[in-house]
This record gives structure tokens, C-alpha cells and sequence, in this order.
């Protein structure tokens, strides 16, 4: 066999293509060391700390100098241009797409206003403008208490950190309209020093000591939905645990499902409020996000919330979570198509499937609620006893808990479609069975015809019926936002000159 050198001398070509082939295989080495060289450099240059603050630093900007792509891609929050079939992240009147809702909620504040959540970056905004806060004006007091910002500001844990946890729940939510100021962010989940995710707030920590559990020994993909249930749950203002406070609280005593937290509620005697029409003892479900994510399929295989709301990302060689919080829906190809490999046309039309059919059955619930209401307000008129009215009076306040449960969670219907239709189902049941015991009554007292359903086409009509008036609350909250909203900024800026920040 003739060796490499024979073989040049009698076609030099050989030679020639060996030499290139050569200087080509060391341009591209070249390239790859030069590569991995600057990847190194640029991740010391990227996470290189450039300010040192405190834990209970709330200013996203301020952490935002050491993590500035988390930072950035977090001020996306502020986008409101996309909508989905049902939600996104624009502002959405819920009273207005469903009027139903102000009977529902009839002599509770949510019939004022209600509108779908957007991002993280408007929490402040968002808590500031609404009707259910009230105008404090002048001497008067807001009709919510200081829990309200609980979940809104990272400015929560510097001052439970501050004024110790049972203070901060004590007074109104005026209170600290001038302290509570920056949005959801950076230091409502991370620990400064080594950012490794951190809960923030008490409820989750108090309520899983209730469940026999530590949540300081959760996994990391567990943290990856913890720090979400810190907020994303549905909770109840205790007043009878610290005196003069609203202690914010997780009613997860007996459970976490939806008759488990009802039965909590029902030996505890608790109710949010006393329907206006009905007198039934109303439960109003919050956000059960967390509660109902872990009874899906996802969860169940171990999927956590940031995987689909925050998944991770790459850039300039690094790889990050994406502090874009938001629908998957928005994101297919780094949420959904992760794992699943179907189409994104195919991915989106099951998910719209399954928030049809659920929300069929949830507008039916919704109808016969209504008329339970009012059917109820009529046998009180009659002069029905409370002995008479409190089983159909017990079973409104159970339809309408599932009805909310089912509704008040951010995606229920594709997180759980399983569990959200059977809370559903039963929820149609129990209102069934108060209208038939309602009219058992109207029957004693010698009303026999139907009840005519309420022209509640709009808004402005369910609000009329209930007996809301609703120029005079829309225009003290608008000199409220005039007269008030910029002392608090001021207030605040002149405070946060003064929080110990350096640079290094």
C-alpha cells in the first residue's frame, strides 16, 4: 500500500486538499474557543454584580442593574396587546361581557367593578383605579383593609419586615397608599444574595404548618410553583386570630378542594358578605389557581407554573427564565411545544375546547343562580321565617362557591377541565335543589306564577336592578386619582432616596 507521501508526490492536488482541509478544521476550532472564551466573558460580565441592596430592597429597577435580561424581559409584563378567545393581557370588563355577575355578587363590592387582571407591571395601577378600594378622601376610610396589597408590591415584605406581620393587616387600605408603590417583582420571589427563590409571604408558610408540611423543604421545580401560590390561591381575611387586623389566611385546615375549603368555612361559621337580594351568607372564591393546578394533568406529571408561564429562554449565549409572565398561548413554542408536538393551530383549538365546554355549563349555573336570588328575595318579601329560608339559603351559598371556585381561577377550565366540570356539575345541582325548596315556600305563602328573569343585559341595567349608583362612586374615584394618587407618589419618592443601595 503507498503512504500519504507517495501518494502527494504522484497528485499533488492530495496535498493541497489535505493542506485546506487542515486550515479549515483550525479556523473552525478557532472560532469554537473563541466562542466558548466570550460566552465565559459574557457571563461574568452579565451576572457580575454591579449594586448591593438589601433583601427587602422593592425597587425592580435596583435588582434589575445585576439580572438586566430577567430585568427586561419582566417590563414585558407591561404589554397589553395580546388577547385570547376568553382572557389576555388587555383590560377586560367581566361586569360588561357577563352582567350576571353584578346580581351575583349583589351587596359585595366586585358588582362596582371587576375587570380581568393584566401583567405583573399594573398590579399597583390596577388596585389604585378600581372601584372596590373606594376614594379615601377627606376623613374617610377605604372599605377594604391593608391585606388587599398583600399580593400586589414587593413593598409587602420590607414592611411586614418592618411593622412586624399582624401590624401590617391592621387599619384600611389607605393606610399605606403612599408605601405600597412598586409592582409585583423581583424580591416578592427571590433571595438577594444568592437569588435562589424564596417565599415571601406568611399565608403560604402558616398554611402549609396547617397541613403538616415544611414548605422550606420543597424541590426546586416545587419552588417553581410555590412562589406563585404564594398569591395565585384562594384565602379569607381572619379577624378573629389578632385583634384589630384582617389576618390574611389560606383555608387549607381540612384540605385544599373545593368541598374541603367549604366545609372549613361551614364549621367556622365564615362568610365574605350577606347577598343583598337573597340574605344568603356569600363565600367569594379569589384566585384558586394553585388549588385546582394541582388536580390537573400537568401537575400531576410534575409540570410547575413557571415551565408554562415563565419558560426558559436563550440569548447571547445565556440561558435565563423568562420573567415574561404570562399566557402560554402567547409563547407556544417555548411553553407548550417543549413537550407536545402538535401544531400550534392544534394546541390552541384544544385548549379553546375545553374553555367551551366548561363555560357552557358555567353560564347555566350562572342563569339559575340568578333566579335563585330573586326567588329567594320574594319569599322574604312574603314574610318567609329564617327557619324556613336557611336550607335554600345553605344551598345558594354552595352552588354560588362552585360557580366562583370554578371562575375566579386564571385558566381553571384548561389547568383542571376534569375537576372544574364536576365542581361545575354539582354546583347546578345544589342550585336546583334551592329553587325547588324556594318554591315549596313561594307555594305556602300562596304565590304560585313565575318569577319574571331581570332585564340584566348590560352593566349599567344589573347595577340599576341592584340599586348601585354608579356616576357618584365613578366620579369620587376619579377626584380620588386626581387629589390623592400623586401625594402618594411624591411621598414615596423622597422615601426611597434614602434606601441603602451601593454600587461595586
Amino acid at each position: 500500500m503507498k503512504s500519504i507521501t507517495q501518494r502527494i508526490k504522484e497528485k499533488p492536488v492530495i496535498g493541497w486538499l489535505l493542506f485546506f482541509a487542515t486550515v479549515l478544521v483550525v479556523f473552525l476550532l478557532g472560532l469554537l474557543a473563541s466562542s466558548i472564551i466570550e460566552r465565559r466573558a459574557e457571563t461574568l460580565f452579565v451576572y457580575t454584580p454591579k449594586v448591593k441592596h438589601t433583601q427587602f430592597e422593592p425597587r425592580n429597577e435596583v435588582w434589575g442593574k445585576n439580572f438586566p435580561r430577567e430585568y427586561q424581559s419582566w417590563l414585558r409584563t407591561a404589554d397589553t396587546t395580546f388577547k385570547s378567545k376568553y382572557n389576555g393581557s388587555a383590560t377586560i370588563d367581566m361586569l360588561e361581557v357577563d352582567p350576571r355577575l353584578v346580581v351575583l355578587w349583589a351587596g359585595y363590592a366586585f358588582s362596582k367593578d371587576y375587570k380581568q387582571s393584566r401583567g405583573h407591571y399594573h398590579a399597583i395601577d390596577d388596585i389604585r383605579t378600581v372601584l372596590r378600594t373606594g376614594a379615601p378622601m377627606n376623613g374617610e376610610k377605604s372599605p377594604q383593609p391593608t391585606t388587599c396589597w398583600t399580593c400586589k408590591s414587593p413593598d409587602v415584605p420590607r414592611l411586614m419586615n418592618e411593622m412586624g406581620v399582624a401590624e401590617f393587616y391592621k387599619g384600611t387600605w389607605e393606610k399605606l397608599g403612599a408605601q405600597v408603590v412598586n409592582p409585583i417583582g423581583c424580591g416578592d420571589c427571590h433571595d438577594a444574595k444568592t437569588m435562589n427563590l424564596r417565599i415571601s409571604r406568611p399565608a403560604l408558610i402558616e398554611a402549609f404548618e396547617h397541613t403538616g408540611k415544611d414548605v422550606t423543604k420543597a424541590s426546586y421545580q416545587e419552588m417553581r410553583s410555590l412562589v406563585c401560590a404564594q398569591c395565585h390561591v384562594e384565602y379569607y381575611f381572619n379577624k378573629k386570630k389578632v385583634e384589630g387586623a384582617q389576618y390574611l389566611t389560606f383555608p387549607w385546615h381540612k384540605g385544599m378542594n373545593v368541598d374541603l375549603i367549604e366545609k372549613y368555612y361551614d364549621e367556622i361559621e365564615f362568610s365574605d358578605w350577606q347577598h343583598a337580594l337573597s340574605k344568603a351568607p356569600m363565600l367569594k372564591a379569589q384566585h384558586p389557581d394553585y388549588e385546582l393546578y394541582l388536580t390537573g394533568t400537568h401537575a400531576s406529571r410534575g409540570v410547575s407554573c413557571a415551565d408554562c408561564h415563565m419558560p426558559y429562554m436563550s440569548e447571547g449565549g445565556q440561558k435565563f427564565t423568562d420573567h415574561h409572565i404570562q399566557s402560554p398561548l402567547n409563547n407556544i413554542s417555548n411553553s407548550c411545544q417543549v413537550c407536545h408536538r402538535e401544531e400550534t393551530d392544534q394546541l390552541v383549538k384544544d385548549v379553546y375546547d375545553r374553555q367551551d365546554k366548561i363555560i357552557e355549563n358555567r353560564d347555566k349555573l350562572e342563569e339559575l343562580l340568578v333566579h335563585a336570588h330573586i326567588e329567594a328575595q320574594k319569599a322574604w318579601e312574603l314574610g318567609a321565617s329564617e327557619e324556613q329560608m336557611k336550607p335554600a339559603l345553605t344551598d345558594i351559598r354552595h352552588a354560588q362557591w362552585r360557580w366562583d371556585f370554578s371562575a375566579a381561577g386564571h385558566g381553571s377550565s384548561f389547568h383542571a377541565p376534569v375537576e372544574v366540570g364536576r365542581i361545575i356539575s354539582t354546583g347546578i345541582v345544589k342550585a336546583q335543589e334551592a329553587r325547588l325548596k324556594l318554591s315549596r315556600i313561594l307555594a305556602e305563602k300562596g304565590f304560585t306564577k313565575e318569577i319574571p328573569y331581570p332585564d340584566i343585559a348590560t352593566k349599567a341595567k344589573a347595577q340599576k336592578f341592584i340599586g348601585l349608583d354608579m356616576e357618584k362612586l365613578n366620579a369620587e374615584k376619579q377626584q380620588f386619582m386626581k387629589d390623592i394618587i400623586p401625594q402618594w407618589i411624591d411621598e414615596a419618592l423622597v422615601r426611597e432616596k434614602t434606601y441603602p443601595t451601593s454600587e461595586l
